[in-house]
């Protein structure tokens, strides 16, 4: 049996026709999604980008014990074990931050290909003594077989083309949706006939605060990223097809989902999906700049909740509607393959759900940015320090209730997802046992994973 992981970074849930959308075209995820298993209750771990593909690697949540930073020593990944059971590992891959700055997320992997081109919104932005590689890569590009997403399926299916024969581990990792949103135009005329070509940057704050900020440059962000996911969703189609064509389907298992979503106006007007100190023209401070620091950043619906679908011979297409973490693929992968998951993995295998649907998931979920306290220097986004000004927002989801929970006072809230999906009346104050009772499973999360104490002791605590 063989393994295929893709990773779409920043792909939203209610963006797949598979969860419900109508409107924006994903014909190859639908239909990988008529023969998978769709988990429709799947939530992030530790956030954004590296913390997320640290949970996917090692089965753990690692929010309790590192934050963005290369892989710590002692720590095992899928792919190691994968490679010691004699699998060949290979990833392709363009999020920029796998090798960049001492980074090590290629461990395990025998074959690992770094496509360039990707990289942080500076980076497109030409200023005085800096320079990156990938304007020289999109400078160069010609057709969208160049783009970033393309060219990493396609060395995807190349390497399959080689090794197809074998017992292999494949995982396709691409940046795309994330911004900048510089799909071929064609693709947001899907979404936006007459695009004019603009390259729209998010804010990552709210676009009311900005002066001048027009809800149109808004509205052409999101039809500029609903243009990327359909060119993803097209090249992962090509990837499928060639799985097909090698006669690989009925021994494969496919796995698609991704970190973390996006905002694009809701809550108030958040675009982006953190907040920072900002220049008046709404572009983030450079890193080193005095004032640049993340601000408060709320871990709504539209973020944590993910898409995840898991193809898989010999088990049924189906729905589960269990909670289930980011953590729990890893362990999932090793069972399917009937390899001993080991006893460090925190993560709980999903296979019992995908042989009987009915089977309860867990009580709970968090999700949260690696813990951490305001002054606290941390990693998110671009890879760079920035100081926290305030506390990390840790989201508890539990059945019909999501409690987006922080240290400060009168800060958290609380939503009852049945009754309001949106997320739009807070009910914290109706519903303060609901709250404590929340509260106390994060505490006992943290207790349990072994959060240091000075990250404990300030969420000890519900402060209205």
């Amino acid at each position: 049996m063989n393994v295929i992981w893709i990773v779409s970074d920043t792909f939203r849930r209610d963006h797949v026709g598979a969860y419900g959308n109508r409107w924006i075209r994903t014909p190859s995820l639908d239909a990988l999604a008529t023969e998978a298993v769709r988990f429709d209750a799947h939530y992030s771990a530790g956030f954004p980008t590296m913390p997320t593909r640290a949970d996917h690697q090692t089965g753990r949540w690692t929010m309790s014990f590192m934050g963005w930073e290369p892989l710590p020593e002692g720590v095992t990944t899928l792919a190691e074990i994968l490679a010691g059971q004699g699998y060949h590992t290979a990833a392709s891959v363009d999020t920029p931050y796998y090798l960049r700055d001492g980074m090590n997320y290629d461990r395990g992997f025998q074959s690992f290909f770094m496509n360039l081109g990707q990289d942080t919104l500076w980076s497109l932005i030409p200023e005085p003594g800096y320079h990156h590689e990938s304007l020289d890569v999109r400078a160069a590009w010609r057709s969208e077989a160049d783009r970033n997403a393309p060219k990493t399926f396609m060395a995807a299916m190349q390497w399959l083309e080689r090794h197809y024969k074998e017992d292999f581990f494949l995982y396709v990792d691409t940046w795309d949706p994330h911004e900048p949103w510089d799909a071929p135009s064609y693709y947001t005329d899907l979404y936006m006939p007459g695009y004019d070509g603009e390259l729209v940057l998010p804010l990552y704050g709210n676009w009311h605060d900005m002066p001048g900020y027009r809800e149109e440059q808004l509205r052409k962000g999101h039809a500029t990223y609903c243009g990327e996911v359909t060119m993803v969703d097209t090249w992962l189609g090509f990837l499928l097809k060639s799985v097909d064509n090698m006669g690989l389907a009925d021994k494969t298992i496919v796995i698609f989902t991704t970190d973390h979503g996006f905002y694009f106006g809701e809550h108030g007007g958040l675009f982006g999906k953190m907040s920072s100190d900002k220049y008046p023209d709404g572009t983030l401070r450079p890193y080193d700049e005095p004032g640049s620091q993340w601000s408060y950043s709320p871990l709504y619906e539209e973020i944590v909740h993910l898409p995840l679908l898991i193809r898989a011979p010999g088990v049924s297409p189906g729905a589960y509607g269990g909670l289930s973490s980011a953590i729990d693929v890893m362990p999932t992968v090793l069972n399917l393959l009937e390899i001993d998951i080991p006893d460090f993995v925190q993560g709980r295998s999903l296979v019992p759900a995908m042989r009987d649907t009915s089977l309860a998931g867990r009580d709970y979920v968090v999700s949260s940015l690696p813990f951490a306290n305001p002054g606290d220097p941390v990693r998110s986004v671009d890879n760079f320090l920035r100081d926290l000004r305030d506390p990390p927002v840790t989201t508890v989801t539990s059945g019909e209730w999501s409690l987006l929970y922080s240290p400060e006072s009168g800060v958290s809230q609380l939503y009852n997802l049945y009754e309001d999906p949106g997320q739009l009346d807070d009910v914290i104050e109706k519903n303060m046992e609901v709250a404590a009772e929340l509260h106390l499973l994060l505490v006992e999360f943290m207790r349990e994973t072994e959060v240091p104490l000075r990250l404990l002791r300030p969420r000890l605590e519900l402060r209205m």
